[in-house]
């Protein structure tokens, strides 16, 4: 991607009504503001009518200009609806895309008069939108003016979407050729090898993860296919960011690949339904740059039929079952997803959760209702549930005598999710173990009046914002005051119902875990469960 103090190269594209437009020349010793975007991308839509702000009070003194990356009627449509005031260039082909090289849509590129990146911005947010308008007036000589206002509504930022130049086409040659709504797709490719390439090597280089993978033979895959009831390209889910036929196949060629057996598919098959659930929002997952994987959660007798692992070790590498479902879920999402590392998945660090993140609950000793049966399914159901997790947080409590010094060991864990200074904005996971929820039982505890604890006694202090700077701060107007242990604090979760309980791990040991969550609502992830 073109940084700053690149130099742009020449292009020339046609606008909506056919006009052509050439850079440098019809810049005219002007700065410009290129806006790479997409028609279905909701980031691109969210930021469009801050940049008709930018050009209503700059259109004499600045260019900007929107470089769609779809066709003109899908272009000419969102134009109308939205609107968008500002000139449109169309380049349906990507070719100034692959000159510009966005990593994601909408991508802005403020140039100099002399044509050098002076900024460049990716996605939606707020203080980089008025740093632009900043540069902008200084380059204009405009007086100074914002065109974000914080509590307007829209969130302070906003991850975009995958730039079309980077999306994998599976059928089809173009973003408008790609069927989403069709319930059968192409079979998988057949592959014959040369005798003289290892099978295990192939796979390592075209399908992995990159830990050695079983080469998925027919043989294999047809085995697996064998316990799906289901057509082989009937289509389950489309996988984003690439939108990947995710076929009753495929799915079962990725299992193979990861060592799931074939009676796996009765989990993957509604798991692959549950991942692609919008409220889930995988793409928001596999895009941004935190921590965030998909961790899975197993509940009711179908632990036990497939031996799922809820006891020692039950993040660990103990059980078959759950390193290969979680494994099988990874690689349906880097093969037919396309969310590769260090391609589509930017992730600043990663989590170790990205190779297999799935655990089960141990409803044997836990004293409450699993979570299954407190989202509304009955005991003798079986269900996967998703949530967009970092890595385990310890909480290590052997003193403690009371269900009440428990809660607040885990409470002190609970408040440094995300970002210690942010409140309202995360959700956790908090996977007891069995000695802790003895104790919490003992003391009267149901996971309801645990829960609601955590939530009136987990918070920052407020005296933690005494410097203006720093994550979380420009949020304070929002925060709800409350007094924890004699002191004043930020609430740091929405509501109780943000804290999930289940109880996990092996029956000696004092140690309990947090999971706190990538962003939640409708902008984030929620957390969604699936019967089996």
């Amino acid at each position: 991607m073109l940084d700053i103090g690149d130099s742009a190269a020449t292009f020339s594209l046609s606008g909506l009504r056919g006009r052509r437009w050439s850079f440098p020349e019809d810049a005219a010793g002007k700065p410009a503001l290129l806006v790479f975007f997409e028609t279905d991308c909701p980031t691109c839509q969210l930021t469009i009518p801050y940049l008709n702000r930018l050009f209503e009070v700059l259109r004499d003194q600045a260019n900007v200009i929107g470089i769609s990356q779809d066709a003109e009627p899908r272009t000419a449509s969102l134009t109308a609806r939205l609107p968008i005031t500002f000139p449109v260039l169309l380049d349906e082909g990507l070719v100034v895309t692959r000159q510009f090289d966005p990593q994601a849509v909408p991508t802005l590129f403020l140039l100099r008069p002399d044509g050098v990146v002076a900024r460049t911005q990716s996605g939606f947010d707020k203080s980089d939108l008025n740093a632009i308008a900043s540069d902008l007036s200084r380059m204009t000589g405009v007086d100074p003016f914002i065109i974000a206002e914080p509590f307007d509504g829209a969130p302070e930022r906003k991850m975009g979407c995958v730039s079309r130049h980077l999306e994998r086409m599976g059928e089809g040659e173009s973003a408008d050729s790609l069927d989403l709504y069709s319930t059968r797709s192409a079979r998988a490719s057949r592959i014959v090898l040369e005798d003289s390439i290892d099978p295990y090597e192939y796979c390592a280089e075209k399908f992995n993860d990159p830990l050695p993978v079983v080469p998925p033979t027919l043989e294999r895959v047809e085995r697996m296919l064998s316990h799906a009831q289901l057509a082989p390209d009937e289509v389950i889910a489309r996988i984003p960011p690439n939108y990947g036929a995710a076929t009753v196949e495929k799915i079962a060629a990725n299992a193979v690949m990861a060592g799931c057996v074939p009676e796996m598919m009765r989990v993957l098959v509604p798991l692959l339904r549950a991942v692609c659930d919008e409220r889930f929002n995988i793409h928001g997952v596999q895009a941004t740059t935190h921590f965030a994987a998909p961790l899975v959660i197993v509940n009711g007798p179908i632990r036990s039929e497939l031996g799922f692992a809820s006891r020692s070790n039950v993040f660990s590498n103990v059980a078959r079952a759950n390193s290969t479902v979680g494994r099988a879920l990874q690689l349906i999402l880097i093969n037919l997803g396309g969310a590769r590392p260090g391609e589509i998945d930017m992730s600043t660090l990663g989590n170790p959760g990205k190779f297999s993140f799935c655990i089960a609950e141990n409803e044997e000793d836990s004293p409450w209702q699993p979570l299954h049966v407190e989202l509304g399914f009955r005991p003798d159901q079986s269900t996967i549930s998703l949530f967009a997790g970092e890595a385990p947080g310890g909480v290590s409590e052997h003193n403690a005598r009371t269900g009440k010094a428990v809660l607040k060991a885990i409470a002190a864990k609970l408040a440094t999710v995300w970002s210690y200074r942010q409140c309202a904005a995360a959700e956790a996971i908090v996977v007891i173990c069995p000695e802790h929820a003895k104790t919490l039982a003992r003391d009267g505890f149901t996971k309801q009046s645990a829960r609601e604890f955590l939530f009136e006694n987990t918070g920052v202090p407020v005296r933690a914002y005494n410097e203006p700077d720093g994550e979380g701060t420009q949020f304070v107007k929002m925060y709800k005051e409350v007094w924890i242990d004699g002191e004043l604090c930020y609430r740091k979760f929405r509501e109780p119902e943000s804290i999930k309980l289940v109880v996990g791990g092996g029956t000696a040991g004092k140690f309990s875990a947090v999971i706190g969550s990538w962003a939640t609502g409708p902008r984030g992830s929620q957390m969604v469960t699936y019967p089996i």
